[in-house]
C-alpha cells in the first residue's frame, strides 16, 4: 500500500503570479508521486488576505494542479485566533487525519494543524536564514518529528550559523525530471535567470551587524560582466518604480532586463522561459556567502534538467556543487567571465553534463525516497 503524504507549501495560493514559486513545491510533489505516494496539497490561507478573492485564487491554483492531474487534491484551510480550523471547498479532515506523513514547507504552520497528523516533517529550503530567524527569536517553529534541510553545511562545522539544537537531516534539493525534460538548443544565446531584486530584506550577520540581504547587492557587483564576456546577459526581475536607476545602470552595461510579470507569471510561462534560455547566470543573496550555507536554487536545477548549463555564485563548499561540468560556480567577476567563456566554448558538452548531474544528484524521486525513509521508514519508501 502506498503512503499517503500531504505536502504543505507556503503562500502559493496568495501569490498566483509566482510561476517559479509554484514549481519550488511541485518538484517535491512530483517526486513523491513518482515513487507511488498518494499526494495531497495542503495550504493555509493568508490571515490578512482579501477574503473576497478566495474563490478566484483557489480556482487558479486548482487549475494549475489539474494540469498535473492533481486538481482534486487541493486542501485549503483557515485557522481562527482560537485555533478553530475551517476549510475552503473540500473538507480535508479525513485526508489529513489518515495521512502517513506531512511534508511541511510552511515554517509558521499552526500547532492545531500539525496535531492532526501522525508524523510530521519540516523541510528547510532557506538554510542559514531559517536557523538565524529561530536563534534570534524572530520565528518560532512548532515541534515536528523530523527536520530536513537542503543546506549542505547546516549542522556542520562549516556553517557560520547555529543549528538551534535541532538534529537536521540533510537532503538534496529536488527537480522533477519528467516535468523538466532535456530541451532542444535555444534559438538565442542569452544566459538568463529569474530573480527577486529588492524586497527590503535585512539580516543580522553573525557579529550582530545589520546588512542588506537583497539580490540587487550581489548583481550590482557584477554589473560589468557583459562587457567582459562580449554577450548580453538577461535578468527577469520583479520590479518597482524605485528600481529604475538600477535598471538603467545595468542596461547601459549590456544587460537585458525583463519583467517577471511578462515572462514568468505562470508555471507554464516560467518553464518555457527557463527551457528557452541558453543557460543560467545568477547571483545569490548576500546571506548565502556570509553564512556559507552551500545553497543552490531549485530554479538552477530546472536549468540543469533542461540541458541548460548554469553559472552561479559560490555559496560554500559542497561535493554536490563543486567540480562538475554543467554547473559552474564563481566568486569573483573574473571567475564568472572565465566559466561563461568555458560554457560557450564547450556548450554541447556542458548541456549534456547539466542533465546528467540533475539525473544523478537531484532527481526528485530520489529525494522523496530519502524523506520517506528518514520520516516513516524504508518499507514505505520503495
Amino acid at each position: 500500500m502506498s503512503a499517503r503524504v500531504v505536502v504543505s507549501p507556503h503562500n502559493v495560493v496568495s501569490f498566483p503570479e509566482g510561476g517559479g514559486h509554484f514549481w519550488a513545491y511541485m518538484q517535491h510533489v512530483q517526486g513523491l508521486r513518482g515513487i507511488g505516494c498518494d499526494v495531497w496539497w495542503l495550504e493555509a490561507l493568508a490571515p490578512g488576505r482579501d477574503r473576497g478573492q478566495d474563490a478566484r485564487r483557489a480556482r487558479v491554483l486548482a487549475d494549475r494542479l489539474e494540469a498535473h492531474g492533481l486538481g482534486d487534491r487541493l486542501l485549503l484551510y483557515d485557522i481562527a485566533d482560537d485555533g478553530t480550523v475551517s476549510w475552503l471547498g473540500r473538507d480535508g479532515e479525513s485526508v489529513v487525519r489518515s495521512a502517513d506523513l506531512l511534508v511541511n514547507f510552511h515554517y509558521a504552520i499552526r500547532p492545531e494543524m500539525l496535531e492532526r497528523f501522525d508524523r510530521t516533517a519540516l523541510v528547510d529550503i532557506d538554510p542559514g536564514l531559517l536557523q538565524l530567524w529561530v536563534s534570534r527569536g524572530e520565528l518560532t517553529i512548532a515541534p515536528h518529528d523530523v527536520y530536513f534541510t537542503t543546506g549542505a553545511t547546516v549542522g556542520t562545522p562549516e556553517a557560520r550559523f547555529p543549528d538551534c539544537g535541532i538534529d537536521w537531516v540533510r537532503i538534496r534539493p529536488a527537480v522533477s525530471l519528467s516535468d523538466w525534460a532535456y530541451a532542444r538548443e535555444s534559438s538565442h544565446q542569452r544566459f538568463t535567470t529569474v530573480s527577486s531584486w529588492w524586497g527590503d530584506e535585512w539580516i543580522h550577520d553573525p557579529g550582530g551587524e545589520v546588512v542588506e540581504n537583497n539580490k540587487r547587492v550581489t548583481f550590482l557587483q557584477f554589473a560589468e560582466l557583459p562587457r567582459l564576456v562580449g554577450r548580453r546577459l538577461e535578468l527577469a526581475l520583479c520590479l518597482g518604480p524605485k528600481d529604475a536607476a538600477d535598471m538603467a545602470l545595468l542596461e547601459d552595461r549590456g544587460w537585458v532586463i525583463r519583467n517577471t510579470g511578462e515572462v514568468a507569471n505562470t508555471p507554464a510561462a516560467y518553464r518555457a522561459y527557463v527551457r528557452g534560455s541558453h543557460g543560467e547566470f545568477s547571483c545569490a543573496k548576500p546571506s548565502c556567502m556570509l553564512l556559507q550555507n552551500a545553497w543552490v536554487s531549485d530554479r538552477t536545477l530546472c536549468y540543469l534538467a533542461s540541458g541548460r548549463p548554469a553559472v552561479v555564485q559560490h555559496t560554500g563548499a559542497s561535493t554536490d556543487l563543486d567540480g562538475h561540468d554543467g554547473l559552474l560556480r564563481f566568486s569573483t567577476i573574473d571567475e564568472a567571465a572565465a566559466v561563461i567563456d568555458d560554457v560557450t566554448a564547450r556548450y554541447e558538452h556542458h548541456r549534456h553534463a547539466a542533465r546528467a548531474l540533475a539525473e544523478e544528484l537531484f532527481d526528485a524521486r530520489k529525494v522523496a525516497r530519502a524523506i520517506l525513509t528518514a520520516a516513516i521508514g524504508s518499507s514505505r519508501a520503495r
